[in-house]
């Protein structure tokens, strides 16, 4: 069984290009199940059956997990079991069997712009690490790709002509994408200060740690803490999050949602659909602009 978890995180990191975060995700559920598998004395995966499954659930239903974390533990599974179907490991997933628990959708999570702008007010763009620093917020906001997509990019992926970056999505699907000024010009100094941080051999990638090397999502994470950290913003963010921004103020600002689709590299437009809320604010700013009685004139 270890030798099959194994290929099949080598199949997620290299084919499918998911992140490390998520692949290590992927990786605790799959050795919690065969945990579970060992109590049951059920030695192969084949054995598995929908009741096992049942029995699990009910597992993680006396450990008091949460359904977020209870689907997450059944996606990953049922993906495993799909991997070792295609690969004629087995003949049958049970997991297919078995539907994943309703969840409450949530508000995506992003950022207003004060905070924004503490954000992109905290690095030394004169230094090698401070414009890396602040390249990595210009770029997350300024294009929505995920932190993944971020640490792929390559040199020859960027065109300064037309401001566009040539992003390889999940799947390995290419889309282009697009940045503005304010992005361009971090960028330029970050090409001409990049040197600096190249230790022996220059690595394709765009982003490099400190021992000369391309960075890592997990890097990009503590990175932004530092930084979230230094602006002394209440809330904790994650580099997703940056996502969320990007298309929650691409869609109040009129831009519409299939555009948003297509940057985003979502294949379902429903994927996208999660960003048609509106803030607080824009509400606000709606009603008073609408309602024929929400402001007195001052003839009145």
């Amino acid at each position: 069984m270890q030798e099959y978890i194994k290929k099949y995180l080598d199949y997620l990191l290299h084919i499918r290009n998911y992140s490390e975060h998520t692949i290590k995700n992927y990786e605790i559920d799959i050795h919690s199940f065969l945990a579970f598998m060992n109590t049951e004395h059920i030695k192969t995966p084949e054995e598995v059956t929908y009741q096992h499954i049942r029995i699990y659930l009910m597992k993680c239903h006396e450990d008091n997990l949460k359904p977020s974390s209870i689907a997450r533990k059944l996606s990953a599974l049922r993906n495993f079991y799909n991997y070792l179907q295609s690969e004629d490991i087995i003949k049958v997933n049970p997991f297919t069997l078995v539907n994943s628990p309703k969840l409450v959708k949530k508000l995506p999570k992003f950022l207003y712009f004060d905070d924004l702008e503490k954000l992109f007010h905290i690095s030394n763009v004169k230094t090698p690490i401070g414009a890396r620093d602040q390249l990595i917020l210009e770029l997350l906001y300024a294009t929505g790709i995920r932190v993944s997509e971020l640490v792929n990019i390559k040199i020859n992926d960027i065109n300064l002509t037309n401001n566009s970056v040539l992003i390889l999505g999940k799947g390995d699907k290419e889309r282009i994408v697009y940045f503005g000024d304010y992005a361009k010009e971090i960028l330029e100094i970050y090409l001409n200060l990049r040197p600096k941080l190249i230790k022996q051999i220059d690595p394709e990638y765009l982003l490099i740690n400190n021992k000369g090397t391309g960075l890592g999502t997990r890097g990009v994470r503590v990175i932004l803490d530092k930084l979230i950290k230094e602006a002394s913003l209440n809330s904790k963010f994650s580099p997703h999050d940056l996502r969320h921004t990007f298309a929650t103020h691409m869609l109040n600002e009129g831009a519409d949602l299939l555009t948003i689709k297509e940057l985003l590299g979502h294949v379902n437009l429903s994927t996208t659909g999660i960003y048609t809320h509106v803030t607080n604010e824009q509400l606000r700013n709606t009603y008073l602009k609408a309602h024929p009685r929400a402001i007195k004139s001052k003839a009145d």
